[in-house]
């Protein structure tokens, strides 16, 4: 069983919470992931490290509310506890060696994409940080990725926090205001990301992105996270989350993604029903 330290509420779908668990964040690195079960008969689901503190020995993870176990989740409160909160699992992100990174990440996967940049920026790199949301009441960790950027370039669709514009509309700013990049890290929709990488093939800058959107038992058994990487199948659960951008095929993985979309509301929508029973 693994107590909920804090619990905090950072937009209307997304939800922070800092768990005790000391020996996973021991050995955690920026890229990983848990694997967790809400109750005994709970589904299992893996959620990225958002952060760590070794000395305290907690772990953060961010969720969005999308389907029954996030709900499930987002109904404990600090002060409960988490069936089970295994991991860190996942090859970590690899950040050595770079000297200047431009960080993307769109909606919830800034939560992943904060700790690289974090990581990144204590390693001496200089860090220009590209995060987007549709609007601002959906915009998550801010002040985080001031604290750990040399640039910030926060983007909404309908301009109503920051600059109206996608993502990429940024980076394309930054790669032709003279910037050069040893690297860029995407995160966030597919969709996000397959425009990212389509932008800096013409280019030429390496781009790597996470697969984590993708993942569902975080084992490789399921297949669930099955994709093509330059005409090889592989896993992102056991093979990433992260893969080189150019290579991966990410019109196959949108379709797949697609799939069970109408399942995932429908059993929220359930799971939703139960709990407005017993309150």
């Amino acid at each position: 069983m693994y107590k909920i330290l804090k619990k905090q509420v950072l937009n209307p779908t997304v939800t922070l919470m800092e768990v005790d668990a000391p020996l996973i964040a021991k050995k955690a690195e920026p890229g990983q992931f848990i694997i967790l079960r809400v109750d005994e008969n709970g589904e299992r689901i893996p959620l990225t490290v958002a952060d760590f503190d070794r000395e305290k020995g907690t772990v953060t993870i961010i969720f969005q509310i999308v389907g029954a176990t996030t709900e499930k989740l987002n109904h404990l409160n600090e002060g409960e506890f988490i069936h089970d909160f295994v991991g860190p699992l996942g090859v970590p992100s690899h950040t050595e060696g770079l000297k200047k990174v431009a960080v993307v990440g769109g909606g919830v996967g800034c939560a992943i994409a904060y700790p690289i940049a974090k990581k990144l920026h204590n390693q001496g790199c200089e860090v220009h940080s590209i995060v987007g949301f549709r609007n601002k009441d959906l915009v998550i960790l801010e002040d985080e990725f001031k604290a750990c950027s040399d640039v910030v370039k926060m983007m909404t669709d309908d301009g109503s926090h920051g600059t109206k514009g996608l993502v990429t509309d940024a980076l394309k700013e930054l790669i032709e205001a003279g910037n050069k990049y040893d690297e860029v890290i995407a995160i966030g929709p597919l969709v996000m990301m397959k425009f990212v990488c389509k932008l800096t093939k013409e280019y030429d800058i390496k781009t790597v992105v996470s697969m984590n959107p993708i993942m569902i038992d975080g084992t490789g058994m399921c297949g669930g996270c099955r994709l093509t990487v330059s005409g090889e199948t592989k896993f992102a659960c056991v093979d990433g989350p992260d893969f080189d951008g150019h290579l991966v095929d990410f019109d196959e993985a949108l379709e797949r993604g697609a799939m069970y979309k109408e399942f995932e509301q429908k059993k929220r929508e359930e799971t939703c029903n139960l709990f407005k029973g017993v309150e």
